[in-house]
């Protein structure tokens, strides 16, 4: 007889076909039970899922639409300082930027600075009328010219300042006060002796006192007022009466901790003096190792540059020589440079020295010896990728400079010359993007700390003219509170 084979439950597997009977029997309970479970989950996940999307659509439907409008309706309204793009030097729209006024000085106080300059060395022999005839003669500090023709331009042809040069005084942020002060310094040097009489320190006086007259000037205290003065002597006599102005300096070397500070005040470079070079960065044509021309004999912080002299000037690969502002000494500092790795930038009478940016526009890689020194721009630019920095006393050390100069692989002072490529621009004031929107974009992140001094101002009762004042906000040396 043939038997049938018994037949199986195909939802059986053939691992639970080894499981005795009421085992089978528990397992098959416990599996269903388990896929009920799962059943239950995946509703419940889906009834979730299902909730927040119908939550999305409302948000979306009625709420964001509000929301969107209100912020369109309040871009225009955001502070010119949340606008600001810190890394770019320029701003986010034309209406975010700082409106600055420009005054209309006198002319003895711009042109007439020019004059007289020329008159001393009888370049003319009286005012002139047309005064387009008038060139600012070549020199270091002429910071003060190019940033005085910037707002002289149409303002259609500032495209891509970081400011607006407003007419009328009403609607500015800041002012500005185009005093040819550095220029004034040197009308009478290099001229005949006892031949023409101008006198710098009647003018700071005289231009003090035609500010102390204006509305605006004393409506904040001079607090919303941009003053430059670029020669650490500029503006000297009269600082304590303009110390509430954004002040634009080369250093702090003449100036007391409550007269100038990074807090309130704007470094700027000086105008370099020798060409820029035009090539492309390398190592194999500089033969030199440093390079130094320029005054052996300085006053104060500058005495080093004499020590400096004994220790460098009997290395082999290094030129370092006594050398004057003529265009003779102009011409041999621009082959120095461009021919040497490093260039060496002690301090000078103050901490800063022109010829750190004759160094920077050259890509002779700046070896800087001065513990005090403040450098233009340094929200933007990192100076440890373009400059090896020494400190003076290492800096005196017989065979310390060379030493570790000669350490330095010709890889590595590639890549410093390639930085200092990238950076050239921010030191080259007749640049389209150079160095004067770099001034007008530090000068307007100051705005705010202005306004907030402003608004102290209001809040304080004045003490005696004897009392300290603190310029730099460091306390409340000012006034005492108002208490009612």
């Amino acid at each position: 007889m043939n038997r049938k084979p018994k037949p199986t439950s195909p939802s059986v597997s053939p691992f639970l076909s080894s499981i005795p009977n009421s085992q089978s029997h528990k397992t098959l309970t416990l599996i269903s039970h388990m896929a009920r479970k799962s059943s239950l989950l995946k509703q419940t996940i889906f009834v979730l899922a299902f909730f927040i999307l119908a939550l999305y659509a409302f948000v979306n439907t009625f709420i964001s639409p509000s929301v969107g409008a209100d912020a369109a309706k309040n871009d225009d309204n955001v502070s010119s300082f949340s606008k600001l793009n810190f890394g770019s030097g320029s701003f986010s729209s034309k209406s975010s930027k700082v409106k600055v006024y420009m005054y209309d000085l006198p002319r003895k106080f711009t042109y007439g600075i020019i004059e007289q300059h020329s008159m001393a060395r009888g370049g003319v022999v009286s005012p002139v009328d047309d005064l387009s005839t008038l060139k600012y003669p070549g020199h270091q500090h002429m910071g003060e010219w190019y940033l005085f023709s910037d707002l002289n331009r149409p303002e259609s042809e500032r495209v891509g300042s970081p400011i607006m040069k407003v007419t009328d005084p009403d609607e500015a942020d800041l002012f500005y006060v185009p005093v040819f002060s550095s220029l004034s310094l040197v009308v009478n040097v290099g001229g005949p002796a006892g031949v023409h009489r101008y006198s710098d320190e009647e003018m700071q006086e005289e231009l003090v006192e035609w500010l102390e007259k204006q509305e605006h000037w004393k409506r904040n205290n001079g607090r919303d007022h941009v003053i430059i003065a670029g020669d650490p002597n500029a503006m000297i006599r009269v600082i304590d009466r303009i110390k509430n102005a954004v002040l634009l300096v080369s250093d702090f070397g003449r100036l007391r901790y409550d007269q100038g500070s990074l807090v309130k005040d704007v470094i700027i470079p000086y105008s370099h003096r020798i060409n820029t070079y035009k090539g492309e960065p390398a190592v194999q044509n500089r033969k030199n190792l440093l390079f130094f021309m320029g005054n052996r004999y300085r006053k104060d912080g500058g005495k080093i540059r004499d020590l400096l002299f004994n220790i460098l000037e009997t290395e082999e690969d290094v030129v370092i020589k006594h050398g004057t502002q003529s265009r003779e000494s102009r011409r041999a500092a621009t082959q120095g440079m461009h021919t040497s790795k490093f260039c060496l930038n002690p301090a000078g009478d103050t901490p800063s020295a022109c010829r750190l940016f004759d160094a920077i526009v050259s890509l002779c890689v700046p070896l800087i010896v001065s513990d005090s020194i403040e450098l233009p721009f340094e929200d933007v630019i990192d100076y440890r990728k373009i400059a090896v920095f020494v400190e003076t006393s290492a800096a005196l050390k017989p065979g310390f400079l060379v030493s570790t100069l000669r350490g330095i692989t010709p890889e590595r002072i590639l890549e410093y010359q390639k930085e200092l490529k990238e950076v050239q621009r921010y030191f080259i004031y007749d640049h389209p993007d150079g160095t004067v929107n770099e001034i007008w974009r530090e000068v307007s992140l100051k705005l705010p700390l202005i306004k907030l001094m402003i608004n102290r101002d209001k809040r304080l009762v004045r003490r005696q003219s004897s009392e300290p004042v603190c310029s730099s906000l460091c306390t409340n040396e000012t006034g005492i509170t108002v208490s009612l």
